[in-house]
């Protein structure tokens, strides 16, 4: 999302110096043409001081004119691209909020089949969450799922989405990968989290996912995803939690 900002704000600031060069000049040659017509067949003093003021004018007003609005233009894009992150955004832990991940998983595996290749869902929940709420508060609670949030975003393969579902889950799609490799990333995602140092009223609570997997490599969608990995999920959970369940896509479920 980061680098989508720094391109669409470079991209408006090349709007506005083109806007505050092309604007000017086609006024400057409009004016010189309807000059030419007016001033045309007059003493050559008269016609060359008509066709100056064709320029001058133009270029002296509407550069500042022009330049003014196209500023305003570029901060309308700006404020308008912040707003479609920020309704994408989940506002606790600065991940996809459901809906903008849910669209990222229907996007991805619509084309799965195709050149695209092969891809993941990864459906995670923390375990025994209700207790931390329970003992050290909700504000303790949401400085754990903040810290998740943190560790699956910078465990994560360069290229894969995390997004939060609510609550304690959250949700990964890795594209592009196999069954096998798909494991490898839910276990290291797994032991991450394990790895965090979570302190609340001066005690260490430890913290810990189940995580749930489908691995597709044809056409589906985000529900039918969802439906296997959670089911994969809930397996992890009654075995034990801490642990990664997976699963290859069954497109019979459809049915």
């Amino acid at each position: 999302m980061e680098a989508s900002s720094a391109v669409s704000h470079r991209a408006g600031r090349w709007d506005a110096v083109l806007w505050t060069i092309l604007g000017p000049l086609a006024c400057t040659l409009i004016a010189m043409g309807v000059n030419h017509r007016l001033f045309m067949g007059l003493d050559p003093l008269a016609y060359e001081a008509g066709l100056q003021s064709a320029v001058i004018l133009p270029l002296c007003v509407g550069t500042p004119i022009f330049l003014f609005f196209s500023l305003k233009m570029r901060d309308l894009a700006i404020a308008n691209h912040r707003l479609r992150i920020m309704a994408a955004t989940d506002g606790l832990t600065a991940c996809l909020n459901r809906s903008a991940f849910s669209a990222q998983v229907d996007a991805r595996a619509a084309m799965s089949g195709t050149t695209m290749g092969a891809g993941a869902l990864l459906i995670l929940d923390a375990d025994r969450f209700k207790l931390i709420n329970d003992r050290f508060g909700h504000q303790a609670g949401d400085r754990a799922l903040e810290l998740i949030a943190e560790t699956l975003r910078a465990t994560v393969r360069a290229g894969d989405i995390v997004g939060r579902l609510g609550g304690e889950e959250f949700g990964v799609l890795l594209p592009n990968i196999d069954r096998v490799s798909a494991g490898r990333v839910a276990e290291r995602l797994r032991t991450a989290v394990a790895g965090i140092t979570f302190v609340a009223d001066g005690r260490s609570y430890p913290l810990s996912v189940s995580i749930g997997g489908v691995v597709f490599d044809e056409e589906a969608s985000f529900e039918l995803l969802f439906q296997q990995a959670d089911d994969r999920l809930y397996h992890a959970k009654q075995t034990g939690r801490n642990k990664v369940a997976m699963t290859s896509y069954i497109a019979a479920v459809a049915g």
